[in-house]
């Protein structure tokens, strides 16, 4: 699942490719709005709130997207192949004889630009924003201190673009065992601690989800995907668990037993 500092990368990748330019020859083909055309229309900014991308045109109205699990956007200036059309939710076909394509997005809403804040909303701070608020992000977390510690973070209610593999990476690099209780960790140093990681992986050449500083490869991770590989700190082999406990989306969740010790975790939680 595309995280923060993925959605981040890809709103000024599609800034570089298509703000300023006139859709030629473009339409919605999947939610409500699908069969809308949208010739004519130029394309003024994106925007990003966590995982959320907006597209803004110049009639007002703004294209509000989430790629989930599969969605992409792509940029060509040939068609894409036949056997991948039936898979394209949106077309916009530009003035410079660029073409982008939203393929597989599973949320397309398209609505005036004000209504994006009925999204926001719902989203906790995003630190890739300018009004990032890290005092708002630890005061949500600490409304729920039983919560374990992966899922309390992969809400985005509470701090937005933090996916799955950033919230155990996070858990490593603080020390903290996943289901330990966020309560029972310092919230402050670990949003601290997300905000600048996300900043680094969305701004910084090279560095795109790279959490130990290696970029070599099998190297770029602490933890995830290690699951049964020693832990590159300790020598440990890395625990895996299939559900993250609380996460509607029943996550993987990966942890070094001798890094990030049980310290606090209930019996329901404890698994190999």
């Amino acid at each position: 699942m595309p995280e923060g500092d993925s959605v981040y990368r890809l709103a000024r990748r599609l800034e570089g490719a298509s703000v300023d330019r006139t859709i030629v020859s473009g339409e919605l083909r999947s939610g409500a709005h699908a069969g809308a055309k949208l010739d004519g229309r130029r394309i003024l900014s994106y925007d990003t709130h966590g995982k959320h991308l907006f597209t803004r045109f110049d009639d007002g109205w703004s294209l509000h997207t989430h790629l989930k699990m599969q969605g992409s956007w792509s940029v060509t200036r040939r068609p894409l192949p036949r056997a991948e059309l039936h898979r394209v939710r949106c077309r916009f076909a530009l003035d410079d004889g660029a073409t982008l394509w939203g393929v597989d997005v599973p949320v397309m809403e398209y609505a005036p630009t004000a209504d994006e804040q009925r999204v926001r909303e719902r989203l906790g701070p995003d630190p890739l924003r300018r009004d990032w608020d890290a005092a708002e992000a630890v005061r949500r977390l600490r409304r729920r201190p039983d919560r374990p510690t992966v899922a309390a973070l992969l809400d985005q209610g509470n701090l937005a673009g933090l996916g799955n593999l950033w919230v155990n990476e996070l858990a490593f690099l603080r020390g903290i065992h996943p289901f330990a209780p966020i309560g029972a960790t310092d919230i402050t140093a670990i949003v601290g601690l997300a905000a600048r990681c996300l900043l680094l992986s969305a701004t910084v050449p090279g560095m795109y989800q790279v959490t130990t500083g290696n970029r070599s490869r099998g190297s770029t991770h602490w933890v995830v995907g290690r699951a049964g590989r020693p832990c590159l700190r300790c020598g440990t082999t890395i625990h895996v668990a299939a559900e993250v406990p609380d996460d509607p989306g029943r996550r993987r969740t990966w942890w070094c037993p001798r890094c990030q010790p049980e310290t606090g975790v209930s019996d329901t939680m404890r698994t190999t």
